[in-house]
């Protein structure tokens, strides 16, 4: 279908294939300056001392997960409300994952549910290694009371920040390396700013850094013992190298990552007031203390008290040419980890209930303002239309 309006989409402009070529002219297009210098703009502007470019944002997690020390019998605890590279990365190095259910209104990891499994996980005598927070949409999760936690129970904390990169938490940009062990960012097409593929690892902990930096590129650790490029394997480590022309990308985006985020805010407040008064439709609550920066603009719809379902009315809006997304089906109910950990489709029924409601409607950056009335009034006709009573 031709012109289909997608959930989120990346922007590329002169500048980006300027800086580009530059590098493609350049005597090195991979392991050469420019993966530095991204790393040092990330750390300049996100205030932490340590950022290293990797391949992909799950990439980032596992190495997190390697240089965290996660092995078999460590509990590993996470929010269903994620994509799968958040558990896979626990499944990866050998580790348990647990779920923990969703709140109700921000859709990040839930206090009060995180607090009953730790109690259950005690009492089974079960060793709760770690806690992944994911900043779901864009929207900063309760990092104090998550740091309270770590700080009683003595477990590691994790930021997948992929959704939130920008964000920030009681007015601190930074507050994903003051809280957070460390931090992981994707950069696919769909996120704020993009290198194509390509992620990155926050943190202010030498160790971790250190032990991603090596595990990053094969294991290899480079000695000038005998001759210039001589290296030894310490251990087997990945290929989760960003190459040159990624990272010039990169850099390219980067300065324009406050002008995307203002653009997605003025296209969520004009989604704010258009179906905030609107029978059956929910819009995302926003907490006072954090700052959203819509990776995902999220809606929820009643379709109980509507005469119709999700899935007719995405392929309503396929016919009109908008490809709308679900964010997510929920882990604990995938046919992986359902099998092995034998999990049941209530155990977290708040994130059940949020998908069976949700819908990621479009939002990024060039979006042109005809596009978004019509996709409201696309909506609103619809759900007027099947409504029961």
């Amino acid at each position: 279908m031709k012109n289909i309006i997608n959930y989120g989409k990346q922007f590329i402009d002169a500048s980006d294939i300027k800086e580009v070529t530059k590098v493609l002219k350049s005597q090195n297009i991979t392991q050469g300056p420019y993966v530095k210098k991204f790393e040092d703009e990330f750390k300049k502007k996100f205030k932490c001392k340590y950022a290293l470019a990797v391949s992909s944002g799950t990439a980032a997690l596992h190495l997190i997960g390697i240089a965290l020390g996660w092995k078999k019998n460590d509990v590993i605890l996470c929010s269903p409300n994620t994509f799968i590279a958040t558990a896979a990365s626990v499944e990866y190095c050998g580790a348990s994952v647990e779920f923990i259910d969703i709140d109700k209104e921000t859709f990040n990891i839930s206090i009060s549910s995180l607090l009953k499994k730790i109690k259950i996980l005690i009492k089974k005598k079960k060793k709760i290694k770690a806690v992944i927070a994911t900043d779901y949409a864009g929207q900063p999760s309760d990092w104090e009371e998550l740091y309270k936690i770590k700080k009683k129970y003595k477990f590691q904390l994790v930021n997948d920040n992929c959704h939130a990169i920008g964000s920030n938490y009681k007015g601190k940009i930074n507050y994903s390396t003051i809280y957070a062990d460390a931090v992981s960012l994707s950069f696919h097409p769909v996120k704020h700013i993009t290198t194509g593929e390509g992620g990155m690892i926050l943190t202010n902990n030498k160790k971790i850094f250190d032990s991603s930096l090596i595990n990053r590129s094969h294991g290899m650790v480079k000695k000038n013992k005998f001759y210039n490029g001589y290296y030894e394997v310490e251990n087997l480590g990945y290929n989760y190298r960003l190459n040159d022309i990624s990272c010039g990308l990169g850099l390219s985006q980067l300065k324009k990552l406050n002008k995307f985020l203002i653009y997605r805010k003025k296209v969520a407040r004009y989604y704010d007031n258009y179906f905030k008064n609107i029978k059956f439709i929910k819009i995302p609550k926003i907490c006072k203390d954090r700052n959203h920066v819509y990776h995902l603009y999220v809606l929820r719809i009643d379709f109980k008290k509507l005469k119709t379902t999700k899935k007719k009315l995405f392929q309503f809006f396929l016919k009109k040419g908008f490809k709308l997304q679900v964010h997510y089906i929920p882990l604990n109910i995938q046919k992986y980890f359902k099998k092995k950990y034998r999990l049941n489709k209530n155990d977290c029924p708040n994130a059940l209930r949020f998908y069976n409601e949700a819908l990621s409607i479009p939002i990024y950056y060039g979006i042109k303002s005809k596009v978004i009335k019509r996709f409201c009034s696309l909506l609103d006709g619809f759900v007027k239309k099947n409504q029961l009573f």
